[in-house]
């Protein structure tokens, strides 16, 4: 479903595509807005309930870099897309500890189109 840097993370529990306007807007000596759209980037949420040690570590690897390719399905067209992102602040919860052995879920974080 989504490839970084085109390697397959897995298929995420959550999943929600924002379609973001970039503009300048002002208005006019007669009130009238004006908006010039500069460009339009998209925000894509992801989460995962769970997530194995292996799997976690792939995920959090593939989003370290600064910048990274990311294809995705993309709602607009419904088909996949390709674009180059950034990524949000990272957040994990720990679902237990036991015998020295962490599990971790709720993993949640953006990706936001450069």
């Amino acid at each position: 479903m989504i490839k970084i840097d085109g390697k397959e993370i897995p298929t995420p529990s959550d999943y929600q595509v924002g379609i973001m306007d970039i503009s300048k807007a002002e208005r006019n000596a007669r009130g009238d807005m004006i908006i010039e759209r500069i460009a339009t980037k998209r925000k894509i949420e992801l989460g995962w309930k769970y997530l194995s040690k292996s799997d976690l570590q792939t995920v959090m690897n593939a989003v370290s870099p600064v910048f990274f390719s990311v294809s995705y399905i993309d709602p607009l067209t419904s088909s996949q897309k390709t674009g180059t992102f950034y990524s949000g602040d990272r957040n994990v919860g720990a679902l237990d500890y036991i015998n020295g052995d962490i599990r971790w879920k709720d993993i949640k974080f953006s990706v936001i189109e450069k």
